[in-house]
């Protein structure tokens, strides 16, 4: 455990000693595209987030691989090297994406060639445990498929979360300490060594966004982009890949194959762990892709229309969208991994329905507002304070300010006039208001100035054509 500990925190403090500097190269490579429809956030921000996540990862690694009893890892198997190989090509991928905006189809093509480069290298899945049924043994090519298709819907889901500051990072630690729990139980408590490379993976996982995400809160200062979105998804693919197809679920308990499945939930958890660890980000995806492909859209054409969205349109605040979106990922991954504990336990079950149920009213909170009473406004935060009825100033209509012109008629002054100064040459500033003119922008003071100018100048060619012969 304390080598697992060291290699969390050299990972978490490259990440994060090395996100100040990838800032200020964003910026000077000018990663920092403008603000889109579908954004949240206010000002250009940069991205590339993901050069400090990657660094991270290469350090945790080299610093596993000198450690002694987790060299054994890179001995045993070849997992570290294959994570790392796809690792750095989707990587490069996402940075390309992040400067260059590359075609949602070829960084679909990129993903699955980085899962095709971690079969190549030994990370794929090579049986299923499977409910009443048993350990199902897969060939190379329904592994492979598998392999990959578990890579693309991780990264794509983990992509998709990615829309509030902090919130994939977070969302990726909460699962990855799940993940490491029940990871860590396998390969300490049953001795199994085909459990440590996902044990590894989770650990350098944690580090990564823990490292990056005092930089991504709110409001952050740079973002992962795709380099980090699609980066942290791969590792977190390639965890649930070992643990599920290399670790045969019949060593974890005595007996045969089925007495097993049916003995204990832990035989199939391997199966459900990975799913629930992005439960939230892969419902955000599905529901995105139906939510598209309806509206006759592409499943990849960017909308406003993701779980995080809707929290804002509900009412949240952005930091309570976001933590309400971090409970959510915590009680379905610690929940199933309690239940991987002890699935006999009715107290576990009654704890997750009774945190679901708050998390309900979490949900909508914005609709229920309370109010406080009066005489405890001043110790509530404002928006439980009853709003005041602010007496709004009665402006004339423009009927009544052109009565007032036809029977008060001024006499334009030049803007260089005594007692005048520019644009409030005819009159006092507040008398014309910003409307939207004919072109979409407001008319204030300094287009009235402009008309009152044009004005003043029709009428002296009006005075002296007039005055000039025929």
């Amino acid at each position: 455990m304390r080598e697992y500990l060291l290699t969390l925190c050299i990972t978490a403090a490259v990440t994060y000693l090395l996100t100040g500097p990838v800032r200020k190269f964003a910026i000077v490579a000018g990663a920092m595209p403008e603000i889109r429809s579908r954004d949240v956030h206010r000002e250009p921000t940069p991205r590339l987030g993901g050069i400090a996540m990657f660094f991270g990862l290469c350090a945790g690694l080299l610093v596993a691989d000198k450690l002694t009893n987790l060299n054994e890892v890179f001995e045993k198997s070849n997992e570290p090297r294959a994570l790392l190989s796809g690792a750095a090509l989707i990587w490069l991928i996402g940075v390309l994406d992040d400067k260059f905006e590359i075609d949602a189809l070829l960084k679909l093509g990129g993903q699955m060639i980085a899962a095709g480069v971690m079969v190549m290298q030994g990370l794929t899945i090579l049986w299923l445990p499977v409910p009443t049924v048993g350990t199902v043994a897969l060939t190379q090519w329904q592994g492979t498929l598998l392999t990959v298709a578990l890579v693309v819907i991780t990264i794509n889901a983990v992509n998709f979360v990615d829309g509030l500051d902090g919130l994939a990072a977070g969302m990726v630690t909460i699962a990855s300490a799940a993940f490491f729990m029940y990871t860590y139980r396998i390969w300490y408590s049953y001795g199994i060594e085909a459990a440590a490379p996902a044990t590894l993976f989770a650990t350098i996982l944690m580090g990564m966004c823990l490292g990056f995400l005092p930089h991504n809160m709110h409001p952050a200062r740079i973002f992962m982009g795709d380099s980090g979105s699609m980066l942290i998804g791969l590792v977190l693919a390639a965890g649930a890949i070992s643990v599920t197809g290399q670790v045969d679920p019949d060593n974890l308990f005595g007996g045969s194959e089925r007495s097993t499945v049916h003995q204990m939930v832990p035989v199939y958890i391997p199966l459900l762990m990975p799913l629930t660890i992005i439960a939230v980000p892969a419902a955000d995806l599905v529901l995105a892709i139906v939510r598209r492909t309806w509206r006759g859209q592409s499943p990849f054409a960017a909308d406003r229309g993701h779980l995080h969205h809707r929290l804002l349109e509900i009412g949240h605040s952005h930091s309570r969208a976001v933590l309400i979106m971090y409970f959510w990922s915590a009680l379905i991954a610690f929940g199933a991994l309690a239940y991987s504990v002890n699935s006999a336990s009715m107290w576990i079950v009654l704890g997750i329905v009774f945190l679901s149920a708050i998390g309900l009213v979490l949900l909508l909170l914005p609709r229920f507002t309370p109010r406080a009473p009066r005489w405890a406004e001043s110790f509530v935060p404002p928006r439980y304070r009853r709003r005041k009825a602010v007496a709004r100033e009665v402006r004339p209509t423009a009927e009544e300010m052109a009565r007032t012109d036809a029977a008060e008629p001024r006499t334009p002054v030049a803007a260089g006039a005594a007692r005048f100064n520019g644009a409030t040459a005819i009159g006092g500033r507040t008398r014309f208001l910003d409307r939207p003119g004919a072109d979409g922008r407001a008319s204030g003071p300094t287009t009235t100035a402009s008309s009152a100018a044009s004005s003043a100048s029709s009428a002296s060619s009006a005075s002296s054509s007039a005055s000039s012969p025929r």
